[in-house]
């Protein structure tokens, strides 16, 4: 999820492969300079295919655990949009009229309405980013990563988090009779098969399917109606399994069936690179954990996250901001502490790859850090509302525990 995964990828490998004449890699060529860094943004690696996702993951993340942001943060968040309302991955100068050659993008442009939402202040920054993003929504419901581009299962999803932000419910945004749920279930894979329950990317040029544990990340926290950060529910009591999916909440819940097998053996997910050694994939596996939390299987995800305690950090460090904002916002969802995570702190790491954040959440009383131990995670990695919930299931019956908490996702 770095760069809004295989979309964000798969776009820079085309401009990178498009825009290289032979000349510009030949020996002795002068490499490109690279771009400046503005003051604002967080990280140091060159920003050119990631400047807005990274910025807004950062944000919301910072956001999430009681950070109030730098204010030239957001301020150069927002300044990034063009005067349509879409957001392009970066732009350098941003005082520079947007044109047909400025390569705005659906995830980008969604990403920053989470961010901004979420701080408040930005109603017609984000009212305008939405009201571009309804007008390039495809006839199937759904969104691919470029106006235009076929429909894929991230880009939908990350689109249906901006709407869910702005208040606006998915299921009412719609074309040709088709809303986002509906592009979303139809990648869903039927039961029945090896990888049944799994959502595709897209489908191949002759409409199969296949299953990408990154896209059902995405897509399970999609269909449940939020956004990047998810919003955890308290225990969901039954069991997982793969259903007919005849309703976005039932294609989640399959969704999510599938990554707690994916993750079962190495409690990771891996990176699958066409001519590539398999690697662990940490973002995706961090993105999982959210999914599966939002879905009210957060008990499933407690393997995967002390897997990521004990092996993400040269990752994160290398990776930047947006590594170090999905592990807060996976250890946020599972209960796990990020200013304590395998010994380091992962909020005080984000905070120094940017400007120096406006102000701090104000640390806990010896009492009142005690309460708050109470309600943290067990030695187990489940937390206490999870003891409660299966008590209540146990003993009385019902089905699920409301949840107290507020975040996103879709219905």
């Amino acid at each position: 999820m770095i760069v809004r995964r295989s979309a964000a990828v798969l776009a820079a490998t085309v401009v990178i492969g498009t825009t290289l004449a032979p000349a510009a890699v030949a020996e002795g060529a002068s490499p490109s300079p690279a771009p400046a860094i503005p003051s604002g943004l967080y990280g140091t690696s060159d920003p050119t295919y990631d400047g807005v996702w990274r910025q807004s993951l950062a944000l919301l993340a910072q956001h999430t655990v009681g950070v109030k942001p730098a204010a030239k943060a957001v301020d150069w968040l927002a300044g990034q949009q063009c005067a349509n309302g879409a957001f392009a991955a970066y732009r350098a100068d941003a005082a520079a009229k947007c044109d047909a050659k400025t390569m705005v993008d659906t995830n980008s442009t969604s990403a920053a309405v989470q961010a901004l939402a979420a701080l408040g202040g930005h109603g017609g920054e984000t009212g305008k980013a939405v009201a571009w993003l309804k007008s390039v929504q495809n006839k199937d419901g759904g969104w691919g990563y470029t106006a235009g581009g076929a429909s894929d299962a991230n880009s939908t999803s990350v689109v249906i988090g901006a709407l869910a932000a702005m208040g606006t419910k998915p299921a009412d945004v719609s074309k040709g009779g088709k809303s986002p749920y509906d592009a979303l279930v139809k990648l869903s894979i039927p039961c029945g098969g090896t990888d049944g329950g799994a959502f595709a990317y897209q489908p191949d040029k002759k409409g199969k399917l296949a299953a990408n544990a990154d896209a059902t990340a995405a897509a399970v926290v999609g269909a449940l109606g939020k956004g990047l950060a998810g919003e955890p529910l308290k225990p969901v009591a039954d069991p997982l399994s793969c259903k007919a999916a005849d309703s976005p909440q039932r294609a989640a819940q399959n969704g999510a069936a599938y990554l707690v097998k994916a993750l079962a053996k190495d409690h990771h997910l891996t990176s699958v690179m066409p001519g590539a050694k398999n690697q662990p994939d940490y973002g995706n596996t961090a993105d999982a954990v959210v999914a599966l939390a939002t879905a009210g299987h957060g008990d499933k995800a407690a393997d995967a996250m002390r897997w990521l305690e004990t092996h993400s950090a040269q990752w994160a460090a290398q990776s930047g901001p947006a590594a170090y904002a999905q592990l807060v916002l996976a250890a946020d969802a599972a209960t796990f502490d990020p200013r304590d995570f395998g010994g380091q702190d992962l909020v005080k790491q984000l905070n120094a790859t940017g400007p120096a954040p406006a102000s701090l959440p104000a640390e806990p009383t010896a009492s009142a850090s005690g309460a708050e131990a109470a309600k943290k995670k067990d030695d187990s990695g489940v937390s206490v509302w999870w003891i409660i919930g299966v008590g209540l299931v146990g003993g009385i019956g019902i089905g699920f525990l409301i949840s107290a908490r507020n975040k996103k996702q879709q219905p």
